[in-house]
């Protein structure tokens, strides 16, 4: 590549960048009408400033990350955020319950991807207040509880006083929760308040609680807070604690469960 076609594109991306931060997102289609440039030029774009830059590829464009809170954005959004990664990560969790286990499910796309996992198994209870995997169980050989509430179209999760009452009265052996932020300061979090509510319930209903998470969401802090590390039995992730954070989670005595890299890892 000349220089020339260097500083093009980079003065193509810097727009691009520009546009990102004004509307938060954009689309391959919408880079290729605005620069006049190849589907295959737009994607090596957004790949390069995916390793320099606070964007995010989602599936058919970008959002724009700068941010350093959690924000909330919907299920659809956040199914094309590392969806191999968060896959791995459903496949690490699937290997902790066994039959019998009664376990609860929050809402996410990784327990979403979970519960698609254990649809072909039996002798499970899952307990969740998310509709969009009540619905994947729905026909399996597994018993599912409902909790009931008001439903949060972002998510697809039930909340509300309904909901944490069900919840009051279960027991539950493992509960795999989705998380927006984890941080040594401020543990796990979530953008809903609701969310955070019935959260709390399903931990203090639990015998074993699993914070199940992709590598972005680590050091991050969201509007309110879920529940401490010392509260967690052990976490689900795709890449290694470093830092204060691994310091407290072996502090507590956090099991790390580690996803698996590549797919071939899985097979020996």
């Amino acid at each position: 590549m000349n220089d020339f076609q260097h500083s093009k594109g980079q003065r193509r991306r810097e727009q691009l960048m520009i546009l990102l931060k004004q509307n938060g997102r954009i689309t391959i289609q919408e880079i290729v009408e605005q620069f006049g440039c190849s589907e295959a030029t737009a994607r090596r774009d957004l790949e390069v400033m995916e390793r320099t830059e606070p964007v995010v590829r989602t599936i058919g464009g970008a959002m724009y990350n700068g941010m350093q809170a959690a924000h909330d954005i919907s299920f659809a959004e956040k199914t094309g955020h590392y969806f191999l990664e968060k896959e791995r990560i459903a496949k690490r969790a699937a290997t902790l319950i066994e039959k019998g286990d009664i376990i609860a499910l929050s809402g996410g796309t990784t327990n979403y991807l979970l519960a698609k996992l254990l649809k072909t198994r039996s002798g499970i209870t899952v307990v969740t207040n998310a509709v969009n995997i009540a619905l994947e169980l729905a026909g399996s050989g597994i018993q599912v509880v409902v909790t009931g509430g008001i439903m949060r179209h972002n998510s697809f999760e039930l909340c509300g006083p309904i909901g944490e009452s069900v919840v009051a009265n279960l027991h539950i052996g493992k509960l795999f929760i989705g998380v927006d932020g984890i941080s040594v300061e401020s543990g796990i979090t979530t953008y809903s308040e609701q969310e955070a509510e019935i959260a709390k319930v399903l931990i203090r209903r639990a015998h074993l609680s699993y914070a199940v998470f992709d590598h972005t969401k680590v050091g991050r802090s969201s509007l309110f807070s879920t529940a401490s590390l010392s509260q967690l039995s052990g976490i689900i992730t795709d890449a290694p604690l470093r830092g204060e954070l691994s310091d407290a989670v072996n502090e507590h005595g956090i099991e790390v469960y580690l996803a698996a890299q590549h797919e071939e890892d899985w097979n020996g």
